[in-house]
């Protein structure tokens, strides 16, 4: 056995969401090998003391912008309209370098916070598969595209430059280190794109195996715009050019209807949703639990650090669970265990990961986080569940491995040269995406 985890508190979030205290847990050739109350035979190579320590499933985060971490709180105070006017004129500037480094830190804050595997739909995704790989996190990488094509012209897939990208791409990361890095397909939105680009993407995604990534009715006005030029909603209007047709994750969904969501449930399409980013741009949220009720999978994202302020999934779940109990009147509209679920379980579906991750279960990638119970905010703990989804901070992270490997550890990222990283944000990132032209 390679490393032992001694005398923990282990939170499955298995089928029957077992919880064992003073537990063991066992990870050999970067697999969950043994879970047991009594010490296994054999001497391990590695025993870490989890007194004190809940080990859970790392969190898996459904959607983000990693790149866009040097942009943190810009324009936390401005409206969007004029926040989207900068974003742009800074993404004008951004280049590979810039994405890199941006990618990076976002990753060891990731780390820092628990999570062991990121959705991420943005530009530069390349750069941001690289950051992944180097770090050592999961990741499913998907390119933002967007734009608007002729109807009226042939679309060529082959000799379009966003799709060129995406198979460059795919050629490349998909399925690097036996899985680790993923690439979904993508577009940013309905309202930025149009049907030619959808139906070459989703074939391609279809032809390649890969998942697909997108925003949906994250506004009203995005819905109704939608229904005022075609005369169907967003999730209608792409399901009619097969983008539904693949295992979709799409984020926000604050606006749909009933029918939508029971074509999105059929059709297995799962949510990211997004409550913190979307409060913080005073936009309502994802209605989880009607979501729920019509059959989709719900997982969680932070959107980008300039989204949400930080990428800390503990304050999201809090967020998730009191935005659902507003909606529903009363605090059993949404139990501790299902925000965490959400976080773990359906994230791990959502990715097309549950198989490997997302559980503590022998046989499954030892994607494992040890949380500190010593903080007097954790104390005393009646009920683990409800520790976890209203006490805990991201901050109160321990350790994080992936696949047996800890990428972070009491403040350091053993994979991560975090100094290099920072000289190269403040020392180019900065410098290029903010000096005004000369």
């Amino acid at each position: 056995m390679d490393t032992l985890i001694s005398n923990v508190t282990v939170v499955t979030m298995n089928e029957k969401m077992d919880v064992l205290f003073g537990a063991f847990l066992g990870i050999e050739n970067g697999k969950i090998s043994y879970i047991g109350k009594t010490a296994p035979e054999g001497q391990p190579s590695t025993i870490i003391d989890g007194t004190g320590m809940v080990a859970m499933p790392g969190l898996v985060n459904c959607h983000t912008h990693l790149a866009t971490t040097a942009l943190r709180t810009l324009w936390d105070d401005t409206s969007r309209k004029e926040a989207l006017e900068q974003l742009l004129q800074k993404e004008a500037k951004m280049d590979w370098r810039c994405a890199k480094a941006s990618a990076s830190l976002g990753i060891a804050e990731c780390l820092r916070f628990g999570i062991t595997s990121v959705s991420d739909l943005y530009y530069y995704p390349e750069a941001t598969a690289q950051a992944a790989s180097d770090a050592g996190i999961k990741a499913n990488i998907a390119l933002s595209a967007n734009r608007f094509l002729d109807e009226n012209e042939p679309f060529d897939f082959e000799t379009d430059q966003q799709c060129k990208e995406l198979c460059r791409l795919t050629d490349k990361w998909h399925g690097h280190d036996n899985g680790r890095i993923k690439i979904d397909a993508g577009i940013h939105a309905e309202y930025t794109s149009n049907y030619p680009l959808w139906e070459g993407i989703a074939d391609y995604a279809a032809e390649k195996n890969l998942g697909f990534q997108l925003h949906l009715a994250q506004t009203q006005e995005e819905a109704e715009s939608c229904l005022d030029r075609t005369g169907l909603s967003p999730a209608e209007l792409l399901n009619c050019h097969r983008v539904f047709d693949v295992p979709a994750l799409a984020a926000g969904c604050a606006h749909l209807e009933e029918g939508e969501m029971r074509l999105l449930g059929k059709k297995k399409v799962s949510v990211a949703a997004t409550p913190l980013a979307d409060g913080k741009a005073g936009l309502p949220t994802t209605p989880i639990a009607r979501c729920v009720k019509a059959g989709m999978n719900v997982a969680l994202g932070t959107g980008g650090a300039m989204d949400a302020g930080n990428l800390d999934l503990f304050e999201v779940m809090r967020a998730a669970a009191c935005a659902a109990r507003l909606s529903g009147g009363d605090a059993d509209t949404m139990p501790a265990a299902a925000v965490l679920m959400m976080a773990t379980v359906c994230g791990a579906r959502a990715q097309g990961r549950a198989e490997e991750t997302g559980m503590l279960k022998e046989g499954m990638d030892a994607d494992i986080i040890l949380v500190d119970f010593s903080a007097p905010h954790l104390i005393p703990c009646h009920d683990v569940f409800r520790s976890l989804a209203f006490s805990a901070k991201g901050g109160d992270v321990a350790l994080t491995m992936v696949r047996g490997k800890i990428l972070y550890q009491n403040g350091q990222f053993p994979t991560i040269d975090l100094k290099a990283v920072m000289e190269d944000l403040t020392g180019y990132t900065i410098d290029k995406l903010f000096r005004e032209k000369e």
